[in-house]
């Protein structure tokens, strides 16, 4: 089916692929869909639902039928590729989907017989009786048959990559508008992206070689615009790539494709990357789609948009049939039409569905010895395969059908107009205008820095499309600051793009057996809608979900406008006011690696680690993740497992001074002159009063009143605090802050800034803490008499600038050292030769907990549970009771919050002191009694303490506060224990060793 000297590949280079196992001949720049066309091959694939022979529909990412299986060699392996996109090499192989055993012979075909079955909602009313059926019988059968691809068994063995960039203009689609905007606004100096999502940029100028543009061929132009655009250091083109989402404040994500079409791929390269583009102003040029006919038979292999044949023939050098009928309410299928007449391909009768076209079409049209039915229309095809005859009828003035005739063809092109692509508008959340006279929606009022141009805005026609992309392009330049001017282009024998809307066709209704299809790739027929709207559904949405149109891979690209129209006329509503249903980003089926980038593997989630981790590490430290962090468990030595090297830990650090990593506890600058009315509408305790130099600890809610996080808050100066936050619950934090400081009060003048990469933090406790940090310390006397507990000042030490805080996590005589993070290790090592003489050790998170657990003191996440008050937590004293307000005020007044039984944090010693209980363990109030005994709260910690000689816990339980030295119930897996309730002091009630 090639035509010789036709298309932009005419003499390219041969190249051998397989579809379904039988090897074919294509050339080098086709798509799959242009090489089994020229091959003659137009059926590949099933439908989803009814299983109906389906084949090419279009020419671009709008595919909704030709979605194909691709197997590029090495196990990659890719469901649900679209012909229309993937592009072939040598060796590449493509299979067919949904069906079995074969592509020609189908079993799943039998529920095309069987439609009346799976009507619009089928699922929603049917298999629901008898109930025990669901389980064993229906489910595992609908789940057998879902879903149109299978799904890839081996691990993607690609690369994927990610880049940000910024430019002054981002122009997406390089067709005729794309293009002209990008040589304006480049013109003028501004830094400048073109992107098209088309192997080559030229969009509809692929598939117009005659027509003329300043004075040279339109193929001649393109290669001249694009080499200047290349040679031009201010700008970057990239094809392949796709425009996938448009996000606040004009960012871009954008996909490429870069190795998919090759078959000589090197070991470890990229396979797509994704850029994540921050633009001045986008221009988006995005072109139209053209709109399929709704009438019987319209799915059937053969049955394809005009335009996509127009672009097969002048693009690729294919022609789609040797006999193709057309049918169309548009005058660009004439152009169509005329160019396969001239390419040798018979047009037997082209059908239009208006009354009156222009006078030259029908000339050129006989001139060519094609016969025309004007005001006509298609009400049936017939073909078992492929489309082998198109039945047409005449309709007079009041619209009635007459009497219809069948013309033999072998394809049937089609043409109900064209939609502009506003996908990428939606995004943005811009407004819609419905246009009675097109019967479409154009862009309207844009909500961020963009504009539309070309056929994308409704402007029409190469003419319209070079000003419109030109004029955006310099007013885009001028916006960023760039002196530009407006070029004009010449464009001569410029085809036809006028036309009518594109209407459900006339049929014969009354026929049970007539299949009009508006969404091919979901098998949604045009009584679909019809029935929705006579079941009760109103709403555009309701609708959608309802029939499923436009929720397949394409997202409606042909067929969301075509069942709006459908069910407006259903609805005896206009069009505008029964809306349009909303438009999602990615653009065009993205796939996960994309998304996931360098992200996979061991980086799937990022380890941060901080500057003290090496040596950690050296020291043979084993280590747990703790939110994104790395974090050092315990450091054991020969022949010691964990609870030894725990032990061990506690005893060094209780009995002299132990040392620990705390750089991952979040921390933010709180920096201002409302700095302090800040931190007391944020924090429950007052800080207004709190002095230079000192620290306090402080509690933070949720507007429901229960506890999100806590940590020591030093005041560094009236204007200027340093907030430490739990290290999970850092981003949290300085999100929320930032929420309450830009929505709810603005009027306050304060800046937060994240601190916590910023500091290395050293937490140094024991008796012998002072002793090992004085030798040290520059500018600050920190004897107990100067430095008391709860103390913050600012000096150095080894030399280097640092903040110092006298504050303590273990109950003993404890300070956090914090330098610049580049100095963290140089500090962790200072620090422990000095502590050598007094047997300093290292200890680890699993030690901390211990140490923390003795002295009552909580971690929010793991003795808090998102339902805890301070009240109940035991931390009703750093409520600021004389405050007006601060976040969750009003909720800790609530009568719920007052209620004697809620469930209050709790000492637990077990009856038997070596029983060490399990964290998260239920607790009851019986030790036995009938099955399921009612559960009265958990066990948030618990810990062997090596210091105490026995097992401690902490528990959450109904009305604990009241229920002291009463004994409940641990159901374990070997025993039920017993443990009585006391305080969470379990060490250093007085706190004497604090104040040491």
């Amino acid at each position: 089916m090639r035509v010789s000297g036709k298309g932009r590949a005419s003499g390219a280079k041969p190249v051998r692929f397989s579809f379904d196992g039988q090897s074919l001949e294509g050339r080098e720049g086709d798509t799959l869909a242009a090489a089994l066309l020229a091959n003659g091959v137009h059926l590949v694939g099933r439908s989803f639902k009814y299983h109906r022979p389906r084949g090419i529909l279009s020419a671009g990412c709008e595919e909704p039928n030709a979605l194909i299986g691709t197997d590029r060699g090495a196990g990659r392996f890719e469901p649900n590729t679209r012909a229309t996109v993937a592009e072939i090499f040598e060796g590449f192989k493509g299979n067919s989907q949904n069906r079995w055993p074969s592509l020609r012979t189908d079993v799943g075909a039998v529920n095309d017989s069987l439609y009346m079955l799976f009507s619009a909602g089928f699922y929603y009313k049917t298999f629901m009786w008898p109930k025990s059926f669901w389980n064993k019988v229906y489910e595992p059968v609908i789940r057998g048959a879902a879903g149109l691809g299978v799904s890839p068994s081996e691990t993607d063995p690609d690369n994927y990559a990610s880049r940000f960039a910024h430019c002054d203009v981002l122009v997406v689609g390089a067709g005729a508008a794309g293009l002209s905007a990008a040589l304006a606004a480049a013109r003028s100096g501004a830094k400048v992206m073109l992107v098209d999502e088309q192997a080559e940029a030229g969009g509809w100028l692929l598939s117009e070689p005659d027509v003329a543009i300043d004075g040279r061929p339109a193929w001649t132009w393109l290669t001249e615009t694009l080499q200047a655009l290349a040679d031009m250091p201010n700008v970057t083109v990239l094809t392949r790539t796709t425009a996938i989402g448009f996000y606040h404040q004009n960012f871009l994500g954008l996909c490429q494709r870069l190795t998919d079409h090759r078959a000589d791929v090197p070991a470890g390269a990229t396979r797509e990357r994704m850029w994540k583009v921050r633009a001045a102003r986008v221009i988006l040029a995005q072109g139209a789609i053209e709109k399929p006919l709704v009438f019987a038979g319209n799915d059937r292999p053969g049955v394809m948009l005009a335009g996509a044949a127009r672009s097969y023939l002048n693009r690729y050098g294919v022609k789609v049939g040797t006999r193709a009928a057309v049918v169309t309410s548009h005058d660009s299928a004439w152009a169509a039409a005329f160019d396969l007449a001239r390419s040798g391909t018979i047009v037997p009768i082209l059908v239009d569905t208006r009354r009156k076209v222009a006078e030259h079409l029908l000339m050129e049209a006989r001139s060519l010895g094609i016969e025309t039915l004007i005001g006509g229309t298609v009400t049936d095809t017939k073909g078992r395969l492929r489309v082998s005859k198109v039945r047409v009828n005449p309709v007079d003035g009041s619209g009635r059908v007459g009497a219809g005739r069948w013309v033999d063809c072998d394809a049937l092109l089609m043409s109900g107009g064209w939609t502009p692509s506003l996908h990428l508008f939606s995004h943005t959340g811009g407004k819609l205008d419905w246009n009675a006279e097109m019967q479409t929606f154009l862009p309207g009022r844009s909500t961020k820095d963009c504009a539309c141009v070309g056929a994308g805005a409704g402007h029409f026609g190469l003419a319209a499309a070079f000003a419109d992309g030109a004029e955006a392009g310099a007013a885009a330049a001028e916006t960023v600051g760039r002196s530009a001017s407006v070029p004009a282009f010449s464009v001569e024998k410029e085809g036809p793009m006028e036309g009518e809307t594109c209407l459900d066709l006339p049929t014969d209704r009354n026929s049970s057996f007539a299949k009009a299809f508006v969404d091919f790739q979901n098998d949604v027929l045009a009584k679909d809608i019809r029935l929705a709207v006579r079941e009760g559904f109103r709403s555009v949405e309701h609708i959608k979900r309802y029939t499923t149109n436009g929720m397949a891979t394409d997202q409606g690209k042909t067929s969301n406008i075509n069942g709006l129209q459908i069910a407006s006329n259903a609805l005896g509503r206009p069009a505008p006011q029964v809306g349009l249903t909303t438009f999602r980003p990615p653009y065009t089926p993205t796939t996960f690696g994309a998304f996931a980038g360098y992200n996979r593997g061991e980086l799937f989630e990022v380890t941060r680690k901080t500057p003290i981790d090496t040596l950690a590490e050296t020291a043979g430290a084993v280590f747990e993740p703790v939110s994104l962090w790395r974090r050092a468990r315990y450091f054991p030595k020969a022949g010691e497992d964990m609870h030894a090297a725990v032990n061990r830990e506690c005893k060094a650090t209780r009995a002299s001074v132990g040392m620990f990593d705390a750089s991952t506890l979040g921390k933010i600058e709180i920096v201002g002159p409302d700095a302090a009315t800040f931190m007391n509408r944020m924090y429950t305790n007052a800080w207004t009063k709190l002095e230079p130099g000192r620290c306090r600890y402080g509690v933070l809610l949720g507007e429901d009143g229960f506890i999100r996080d806590d940590g020591v808050i030093g005041r560094l100066a009236s204007d200027r605090f340093h907030v430490t936050t739990t290290t999970g619950g850092a981003a949290r934090v300085l999100n929320m802050m930032e929420d309450y400081l830009q929505t709810e009060w603005p009027d306050l003048d304060v800046w937060l800034t994240s601190t916590t990469e910023q500091w290395s933090v050293v937490a140094l406790n024991g008796p012998n803490a002072r002793k090992v940090l004085e030798p040290l310390v520059e500018g600050i006397d920190i004897s107990a008499e100067a430095f008391p507990h709860m103390a913050v000042g600012e000096g150095r030490i080894c030399g280097v600038p640092m903040r110092l805080f006298r504050v303590s996590f273990t109950g003993e005589l404890g300070f956090e050292v914090n330098v610049p993070a580049r100095y963290g290790r140089a500090l962790w090592e200072a620090i422990r030769e000095a502590g050598a003489q007094y047997g300093i050790v290292p200890y680890g998170t699993e030690t901390m907990h211990v140490l923390r657990a003795e002295k009552g003191y909580i971690i929010v996440g793991q003795d808090t549970d998102g339902t805890l008050t301070p009240d109940d937590a035991g931390l009703g004293w750093a409520v600021g009771k004389l405050k007006p307000d601060f976040v969750g005020k009003r909720s800790l007044q609530r009568v719920d919050m007052l209620k004697p039984n809620r469930k209050h944090l709790v000492g637990l010693l077990t009856a038997d002191p070596k029983v060490v209980l399990e964290e998260g363990a239920q607790i009851t109030a019986e030790a036995d009694g009938p099955l399921p005994r009612r559960m009265i709260g958990h066990v948030t910690s618990s810990y062997w303490s090596e210091t105490l000689g026995r097992s401690i816990a902490m528990a959450v339980i109904e009305g604990g506060k009241t229920k002291q030295g009463e004994t409940i119930y641990v159901p374990m897996t070997d025993a039920t224990h017993a443990a009585v309730i006391g305080g969470c002091i379990f060490y250093d009630p007085e706190n004497k060793r604090l104040a040491a």
